[in-house]
């Protein structure tokens, strides 16, 4: 129970921390109490090649003209200039250097996930007179160099916008 405990949630490089050279214990044996493979211990992590940081610096410059570019337009862009690269190479640089294309995601239109959706109130009600229902409604609208909002309350009887004549001003009128 201790061992799990202990190890949960501990990366490699924290784990081997634990382990020391000077102890009594051997390193066997400290591996053993932490649940760890003395392999990962002993490991000496290789870094990237030359020629795949070539690549990542390639691919990096790119991207930054051509955000929209997955994995295959990255493979056709190296293969332009001659480098023959298989994509599941360029798919883990792309993952390493935290590159992702800027694309529409899938399932966009789908209803949000809410606690509670509220019912529709008027369902079963007649719209007889003015100034008996108002609906609102926000708009985004982007313009050059900004964007504003744009909102409209409408009288649902009579579909105008604003005071409708025959009663008092709505409250927002004032």
């Amino acid at each position: 129970m201790a061992k799990k405990n202990f190890k949960k949630g501990r990366s490699m490089k924290e784990l081997r921390s634990f382990i020391s050279d000077n102890e009594k214990l051997s390193i066997r044996s400290q591996c053993n109490l932490i649940d760890m493979n003395r392999s990962n211990y002993y490991y000496q992590p290789r870094g990237e090649s030359e020629e795949n940081l070539h690549f990542m610096r390639m691919m990096d410059e790119f991207w930054i003209d051509h955000p929209t570019y997955g994995v295959l337009q990255m493979q056709d862009f190296l293969r332009g200039k001659e480098y023959w690269v298989n994509h599941k190479r360029v798919r883990r640089l792309l993952r390493k250097m935290g590159i992702m294309p800027i694309y529409p995601k899938k399932n966009l239109s789908k209803l949000g996930k809410t606690k509670y959706i509220r019912p529709y109130l008027l369902r079963n009600l007649s719209i007889t007179r003015p100034n008996q229902v108002w609906a609102i409604d926000i708009t985004y609208i982007p313009m050059e160099k900004d964007f504003m909002y744009l909102t409209a309350i409408i009288d649902l009887y009579s579909r105008y916008v604003g005071y409708s004549g025959d009663t008092d001003p709505p409250f927002w009128a004032y």
